[in-house]
């Protein structure tokens, strides 16, 4: 019991001296800036490393009682400031992610693009444990790609996902009303079956966003037509039949990306290889994709967020393997 009101009142010391300085955050919000740091290396020029984890969205990620900023802003938010960077002559985005929505792929995609357009680095993909549908499109734009030897990848293609309750509704004896101005106005709505005039424009919306992918991987890899073919399927693959396909183009480990980001950007070998974070962590590494969660002096003590699972989704359009959504 007496542990207990010392934990209650060391508590409320510490929300009471959050309305004085040094003011000490209860919960995270990631209005600290970006700050580069060293991992290695002392000679000039530098790779940066970009980390992309979970679900590609353009919404910002929720916790408990705090939000982060979304992967899209992140992720363009680091490519802006390596771009004023002359010193920065390769990005290693080290992707671990099932996709996400067309759009906020896509997004990534074209920014990449130009980044690689305006900035003229060099931009290698490092794939980790799934680099899947929205997670192998943004990877298209890079000068290599390559996957870890047990990296899942692949899922080229799009889904359309809704829920479907008219049944249920059916069952405890609710229904809804609609007035529309056009016949297709709640076409997708949960709460009837769809028609089969709907459900052929909805695959046809499907099919057209497939297609698009499938042309950029035939612009951006070299596969042949069976291998275009065997893709098209939107099947998943391990890294090292993705590489006889032709989706990546080695196998290996992440110091090997990092060896190939300096070749291909003609940085001597001990380069600086450098990340943007938000504090500095102890023994910190490659594989720290830390970037929001601010600690040390003027830390937030309480940082809690939900896992995402893809029956949480919102209803769209997405290249997005669903089997990792839940990750």
């Amino acid at each position: 019991m007496r542990l207990f009101y010392l934990c209650a009142v060391l508590l409320a010391m510490v929300v009471l001296s959050g309305c004085a300085a040094p003011k000490v955050k209860l919960f995270p919000d990631a209005t600290e800036p970006l700050r580069e740091f060293t991992l290695e290396g002392k000679k000039k020029g530098k790779v940066l490393i970009v980390s992309v984890r979970g679900i590609i969205s353009g919404s910002p990620r929720q916790g408990l009682l705090s939000a982060q900023p979304s992967m899209v802003q992140e992720i363009v938010g680091q490519l802006k400031r390596a771009e004023q960077d002359k010193q920065i002559k390769a990005v290693l985005l080290k992707i671990d992610s099932p996709g996400g929505t067309v759009t906020a792929s896509d997004v990534l995609y074209h920014e990449i693009m130009a980044f690689k357009s305006r900035s003229k680095a060099k931009v290698v993909v490092m794939m980790m444990n799934v680099a899947a549908s929205g997670g192998y499109y943004m990877a298209l734009p890079a000068d290599y790609i390559m996957a870890h030897p047990t990296s899942v990848t692949g899922s080229i293609g799009v889904i359309f996902m809704r829920p479907q309750v008219a049944d249920l509704m059916g069952k405890i004896g609710v229904d809804v009303e609609v007035s529309k101005s056009g016949e297709n106005k709640d076409m997708g709505s949960p709460f009837r079956r769809s028609t089969d005039q709907e459900q052929e424009i909805m695959q046809d919306l499907t099919d057209a966003m497939g297609d698009r992918f499938l042309e950029l991987v035939a612009q951006h890899r070299t596969l042949t037509s069976e291998a275009l073919a065997d893709v098209a399927t939107a099947r998943i693959y391990l890294a090292e039949e993705a590489r006889k396909l032709g989706l990546v183009d080695e196998v290996g480990y992440l110091s090997d990306a990092v060896t190939k980001a300096k070749s291909l950007a003609e940085l001597p070998a001990d380069a600086k290889v450098v990340v943007y974070r938000r504090t500095r962590y102890a023994d910190d590494n490659w594989y720290n994709d830390a970037v929001n969660q601010v600690t040390g002096p003027g830390a937030a003590l309480v940082k809690i967020d939900w896992p995402v699972p893809s029956a949480a989704l919102k209803p769209g359009f997405y290249y997005l393997w669903t089997a990792g959504a839940g990750n």
